[in-house]
């Protein structure tokens, strides 16, 4: 019961906000006119129950007229079924892909709010694989949801209207054995009841590790595709370095679980299979060989039987509904648990920031960026950086030096506001653009004139702006390809890439500029062209710098060098000036 609990618990965590959300209304009544429908199906499953009586003993006492008219009154029902049925698939389609649309909205705004994606990678990225929890759970969920629901529906209105048709025809069809009727009101509902009963523990005793394969099933081929882009996306290096075989096998072994966990799959899906069809072929029979002992005393006709069959089998199926539906509700909980898991990681990389000791980013009162008893640490709080009395002012030139791992891109991310690890504050200047161009820039697999403007709209930038700053940095070439659509983090080497990291600056115009050896790849006599064309275009951009040229230093105004103590490196404001380029 406490399981029952959790899971109808997360099921309403998971699907209300939809039905509070803007959409509400739309979704409402879609949903509301997909019930009616369904209710509607079960309106002409009585009227073919009763049907079935009257057109059987139709048949029974060869009576033409009859006969006729029932099969003109079947026509029409089914005829009013069909309709229904088809408005039901598309409205219920309909829903779906609203719901889902309305989800996955969500979901990638709290995933990709204020470096929340980030920092789950950071604390080890409990919920695996985010993409295949957006895409394919999200429309499982929805499918699972409606197809699960309306069926619980049915089978509970089924339950309701055909027990009053079951008890009845149990006293119009009287238990017979040994020639003797035995008076038991209502034998029929209490059979099927048994029945039901003793299916639906024997399935769950049978079915139930289905829920871990499912769940295991969606990871191990989530991690099979992720890995495959993987290599897809690092081709030049695994064939630098000759590193197909080795890349061969390892995703051999990541396909290895794919098909270990479906053979799990497979053997439990057999065993409860067998059970489960045997379990449905013997319940078609079960109700002749109940009510034929009294067809065959003369004491029911033909119709009745037919119609008590029928209705045993409403009966049977609506309180077998957990039996039939077992494999979908299995994968229906896996899912849950896994869309449930996502959001618990979310939430616990968004409190990352706001929870026990952190770095916040506040306002600066003085104008300059300022970092006064801050300490940068590792996810697992392990000191990493601290900087006492440190201060930037507006329009200067740092340089930043140390050795490899002293965290100076954690440095650089922690300003940025997105890494919360350690504790102090950082104080930026209110309204302050920042911008960071990492060693290898992103690029969104786009037309070129999208991928040079972002993060900023496509149409943020005239075309001969974008021409201009192309030739500025170096690349007059990719002039003419701005309309081209590629991904150009494969497309162009490293060195072009952060040429076009320096254009996406030149274009935004930052207050302060952060570059995370973000010229490394170029020569030396390329990369001081860029630094003399960055003092030229953006004059009054401070600039930040991480880099281990000698040569940089001409370009900026003071230099920092990061110094170890206390077992972590840490950086001062009493920093060395240089002379100013």
């Amino acid at each position: 019961m406490n399981s029952l609990r959790s899971t109808l618990a997360a099921i309403w965590r998971i699907s209300s906000p939809y039905f509070r959300s803007e959409d509400k209304w739309a979704g409402c009544g879609l949903l509301l006119a997909v019930v009616l429908i369904e209710l509607g199906t079960v309106v002409i499953d009585v009227l073919l129950n009763q049907w079935r009586n009257r057109f059987y003993n139709a048949l029974q006492e060869r009576n033409w007229d009859t006969f006729t008219y029932e099969l003109i009154y079947f026509s029409v029902v089914v005829t009013v079924f069909i309709a229904i049925a088809v408005y039901q698939l598309y409205l219920n389609q309909w829903l779906q892909i609203r719901w889902r649309k309305w989800m996955t909205e969500h979901y990638l705004a709290d995933w990709l709010n204020d470096a929340v994606h980030y920092r789950m990678q950071l604390q080890g990225d409990a919920a695996d694989n985010p993409d295949q929890r957006i895409t394919d759970d999200v429309k499982l969920f929805v499918d699972r949801t409606l197809g699960i629901g309306l069926g619980l529906l049915n089978s509970v209105v089924t339950l309701v209207s055909f027990v009053v048709i079951l008890w009845g025809l149990s006293e119009a069809a009287p238990l017979h054995l040994f020639g003797s009727a035995l008076p038991i009101p209502g034998y029929l509902v209490w059979f099927a009841l048994i029945y039901s009963i003793i299916g639906t523990w024997l399935t769950h005793v049978v079915g139930w590790p289905l829920v871990g394969l499912d769940f295991r099933q969606q990871q191990y081929e989530a991690d099979f595709r992720f890995n495959l882009v993987r290599v897809r996306e690092n081709a030049e290096q695994i064939a630098l370095l000759k590193g197909e075989p080795a890349e061969r096998g390892r995703l051999l072994g990541r396909f290895g679980n794919v098909v270990d966990n479906w053979l799990g799959i497979m053997n439990r899906t057999k065993k409860i299979t067998a059970f489960t069809a045997s379990y449905s072929q013997a319940s078609v029979i079960v109700p002749y060989v109940l009510v034929a002992p009294a067809y065959f005393a003369g004491k029911t006709q033909l119709g009745g039987m037919m119609q008590a069959a029928s209705a045993f089998g409403s009966v049977q199926g609506a309180l077998s509904f957990f039996v039939t539906a077992y494999r979908s509700l299995a994968e229906w909980q896996a899912v849950i648990n896994r869309l449930e898991g996502f959001t618990r990681a979310v939430d616990a990389a968004r409190r990352t920031s706001f929870t026990g000791d952190h770095i916040s980013v506040a306002a600066s009162k003085s104008g300059s960026v300022g970092l006064d008893d801050v300490l940068v640490s590792l996810p697992d709080a392990r000191p990493l950086l601290s900087a006492e009395a440190f201060h930037i002012r507006p329009g200067e030139r740092v340089l930043v030096s140390g050795p490899s791992g002293a965290g100076k891109s954690t440095l650089f991310r922690a300003v940025a506001g997105i890494w919360p690890f350690g504790r102090g504050t950082i104080a930026v200047p209110a309204g302050a653009r920042l911008m960071t161009l990492p060693q290898r820039p992103y690029f969104p697999v786009d037309s070129l004139h999208a991928a040079l403007a972002y993060p900023s709209a496509p149409d943020a930038f005239p075309r001969p702006r974008l021409q201009e700053v192309l030739i500025d940095v170096g690349l007059p070439e990719l002039t003419a390809r701005l309309d081209e659509e590629a991904h150009w983090n494969r497309m162009l080497s490293l060195g072009e890439q952060q040429r076009l990291g320096i254009a996406r600056a030149l274009l935004e115009k930052p207050d302060y500029l952060f570059l995370d050896e973000a010229t490394a790849s170029l020569d030396e006599p390329s990369e001081a062209a860029l630094y003399r064309l960055l003092q030229e275009k953006l004059p009054q951009t401070t600039v930040i710098s991480i880099g281990h040229r000698a040569t940089l230093e001409a370009f900026h105004t003071r230099k920092v060098s990061l110094g170890k103590a206390d077992g972590h490196f840490t950086l001062r404001g009493n920093a060395e000036e240089t002379a100013s380029a």
